[in-house]
């Protein structure tokens, strides 16, 4: 039966409406901006790769400012936003930089596609450009996220901490949602970066009573780590999280967990519990080479349930017109 000439007209003003709804009713999804805004992922592309050629360290830096923003109340943004008691003065925070980089994918994207890309994607996007530029895997990134109203620093008060036993920082993954094995793949992001030496004055010369180094460093790395971060040193001097490859994504930070060379107390806590203990070496042999568990596909299952946390999608949220500022 033909269709008669005013259901057709019903049907073009259905999809009329319907293409102004449909990124807010969405939710994520690879490619959510395909059609309303097809550069939108090579131009966020374009500027992380130029910011890390620029910056080398700023891939490992893009990387943990998506898991900074994911941790507090969920992938949103929130971290971004620059006034006065806002979450990003946070301690937890501290050290967390590359909101410049953000700030410029913004821009260049307004121009391109203005109100559509949200500050909360571009965090996670350069995320994963960081980790293609760093040898990393390549990987679908689902997007469709949108900006949080609200930014506190109070918000981050709950982040794990480098002092937090592997329960502790088991249950504070679990509050979002992810296992223990997240827990060691995520850790393992500390294959890129660099930590100051303020957060490892106490496992070097503090961490047993009446004072003393952690003993679980291996003897060969203590005094190479001494005599970066001597006592009463400067603490702001920075070295490398993975030892011998601290600018190259890859499993080395899980051979140094393994072997007493990982640089933050929390990073050498997983080798000391059972369960954590038994993922690190799932990845080890001869066998785990052929069949796996394959850690670049296990890190990226881990990343991208991290992007999800507490996401804001639909009528929630909104597009902000800089990432600094609500709208």
């Amino acid at each position: 039966m033909a269709s008669s000439p005013l259901s057709i007209k019903g049907i073009l003003i259905l999809s009329f409406i319907f293409s102004f709804l449909w990124p807010l009713m969405a939710q994520l999804q690879v490619g959510f901006y395909s059609s309303i805004c097809p550069d939108a992922e090579s131009i966020v592309s374009s500027v992380v790769r130029e910011s890390v050629l620029d910056d080398p360290t700023m891939a490992a830096a893009l990387l943990r400012l998506h898991y900074h923003d994911c941790f507090v109340q969920g992938c949103d943004g929130s971290i971004l936003i620059d006034k006065p008691n806002a979450e990003r003065l946070a301690f937890n925070h501290a050290g967390v930089r590359g909101f410049d980089v953000i700030e410029r994918a913004k821009a260049q994207l307004e121009d391109a596609c203005q109100g559509v890309v949200s500050c909360a994607d571009i965090v996670a996007l350069a995320a994963r450009e960081s980790i293609a530029l760093s040898n990393g895997p390549s990987y679908e990134v689902p997007t469709g996220r949108r900006d949080g109203r609200n930014s506190n620093i109070s918000d981050a008060d709950n982040m794990p901490e480098i002092e937090d036993t592997v329960q502790q920082l088991r249950d504070k993954f679990m509050e979002k949602g992810l296992s223990g094995k997240d827990l060691v793949l995520l850790t393992a992001a500390h294959t890129i970066g660099t930590t100051a030496c303020f957060f490892l004055e106490r496992r070097l010369y503090d961490f047993l009573p009446g004072g003393g180094s952690d003993p679980s460093i291996n003897p060969e790395f203590l005094p190479e780590l001494q005599s970066k971060c001597p006592q009463n040193g400067d603490v702001n001097v920075r070295l490398g999280l993975d030892h011998g490859s601290d600018l190259t994504f890859d499993t080395q930070i899980l051979h140094n967990i393994k072997d007493g060379f990982g640089v933050l107390e929390s990073d050498a806590k997983l080798y000391d519990d059972e369960s954590t203990k038994r993922v690190i070496d799932s990845y080890f042999g001869f066998m785990s080479s052929i069949f796996g568990p394959f850690f670049e596909g296990d890190f990226v299952d881990s990343i991208v349930k991290m992007g999800q946390i507490g996401a804001k999608t639909g009528a929630d949220g909104e597009i902000r017109r800089v990432c600094s500022a609500f709208n």
